[in-house]
């Protein structure tokens, strides 16, 4: 698991610059997604196993889709993303996800831990990778007092369960 701060690259971006393109990169597979509708049945099936229920995470948590997309130039493959909120001392169930997946913190701090690594905290312009099939132990917010969340983006197989929780 690799993080990087935008505050310590080696070539300083500026945030302002930083942000336009993480907006203008949105904005793009909106537009994409406009030009090449799935039908409403395709997005609450890709993103149904992200719903996670009370039993699954902490009860003020929750995920919130912001869209899925068929990718034109990878056939098969498709892009989610997703808008995960952590009450405070909020969790997920230890977990794998069918694809790769990019969180990026966009409040509060994460604690996060793949199988057989650390436990590491990332916190607000940070991220982090999770290869597919990964297991995910540790997804936590950090803070028992204030609420933290993360934007999620799954790139996976046309149709694949993108998360399965582990017993």
């Amino acid at each position: 698991m690799t993080a990087m701060n935008l505050a310590t690259m080696p070539h300083p971006v500026p945030l302002r610059s930083m942000a336009l393109a993480v907006v203008g990169g949105l904005v793009c597979a909106i537009a994409i997604g406009k030009v090449l509708p799935a039908t409403m049945d395709t997005v609450s099936g890709a993103l149904a196993p992200l719903c996670a229920t009370a039993a699954e995470s902490s009860p003020l948590d929750k995920v919130e889709p912001i869209g899925s997309y068929a990718l034109p130039n990878v056939p098969g493959k498709r892009v989610t993303i997703v808008r995960v909120f952590y009450g405070p001392g909020g969790f997920s169930r230890p977990h794998r996800h069918a694809g790769s997946v990019t969180a990026y913190i966009t409040k509060g701090e994460i604690r996060s831990q793949l199988g057989g690594g650390p436990v590491e905290t990332f916190g607000v312009g940070q991220s982090f990778f999770e290869p597919p099939g990964a297991t995910h132990l540790v997804s936590a917010n950090a803070s028992t007092t204030e609420p933290a969340e993360l934007i999620a983006v799954f790139v996976a197989d046309e149709g694949a369960q993108l998360t399965t929780f582990l017993e």
